[in-house]
């Protein structure tokens, strides 16, 4: 099977290109140009697809796609799609917090080893405040697993077992 970018390139050089195509003193001909483009043009896109996701609350870790996931792995019907979000709502609202937290943590760290003297008392508390917001969101994950384990009937809930087992679904 050939490599797909090298696909494109085949395709276009075997075809009536003959030897004006690498007349460029060293370029690849002006084929390499349009192909550039046409690139360009698919990152686009792509990258558009994403942002209009980000704009939505829906980016690379929000709550669309897991929940996509999960209603078709675990075959949930309407009223179980429809709780599961709000509780990975609210966990992935958690999880932002403890990413907000994490970074005022790294901030205080930097602030321990910027002055003159080593504040020992602000390294205590950006540390304390890392363990407070690693309890907090184990606190929060367990409460969301405890709901989720309610929501679902045994087979389905065999089946997450599995999934969270394998490592297939991260939580």
């Amino acid at each position: 099977m050939m490599y797909p970018g090298m696909l494109y390139w085949w395709q276009t050089h075997r075809h009536g290109h003959g030897s004006d195509a690498y007349a460029g003193c060293g370029q690849w001909g002006r084929d390499h140009h349009g192909w550039r483009r046409e690139r360009r043009h698919r990152w686009q896109e792509y990258a558009a697809a994403h942002q209009q996701d980000s704009e939505l609350g829906a980016g690379a870790f929000g709550v669309r796609r897991p929940l996509r996931f999960l209603a078709y792995k675990l075959d949930l019907d309407e009223q179980q799609v429809a709780e599961l979000a709000r509780i990975l709502s609210e966990l992935k609202t958690e999880r932002a917090q403890a990413e907000v937290d994490g970074r005022r943590a790294t901030a205080s760290l930097a602030d321990a080893v910027a002055g003159e003297h080593f504040d020992a008392q602000r390294a205590n508390d950006a540390g304390s405040m890392r363990v407070a917001t690693a309890e907090h969101l184990r606190d929060a994950v367990s409460k969301a697993l405890q709901r989720i384990h309610a929501l679902l009937e045994p087979e389905q809930r065999e089946r997450l077992a599995y999934l969270i087992r394998t490592g297939t679904l991260q939580i």
